[in-house]
């Protein structure tokens, strides 16, 4: 189970840096989250997962931005931006389910 998880984390990300960024969502802010750095995070988190094992504070920190996502996602009035957002979210999910069964 975690082997399958990691490889579709892996294939996550990858899709994920072929996805062009979001047309007008730099410097944007929804719910006082910067989607740019909201991008960035969950991306560094799934890539951290990918590379080893992470730091509790780390996985705190993938907590506490999976939860983020449930503000911003229904305040996305873009559809573009919503299928691309719904994909980080569904990356930094798969991301805490693989960290949370390598803790086993």
């Amino acid at each position: 189970m975690f082997e399958e998880k990691m490889d579709a984390l892996s294939r996550m990300t990858a899709e994920h840096m072929a996805s062009p960024f979001p047309p007008g969502f730099r410097g944007l802010d929804i719910g006082d989250q910067d989607m740019v750095m909201l991008d960035a995070d969950a991306y560094g988190y799934a890539t951290s997962v990918l590379e080893g094992p992470l730091t509790e504070q780390h996985r705190a920190g993938l907590t506490r931005l999976v939860a983020v996502f449930d503000k911003v996602l229904p305040a996305i009035d873009d559809e573009y931006a919503t299928r691309y957002y719904t994909h980080v979210r569904d990356m930094a999910v798969l991301a805490a389910e693989a960290e949370s069964l390598r803790e086993k």
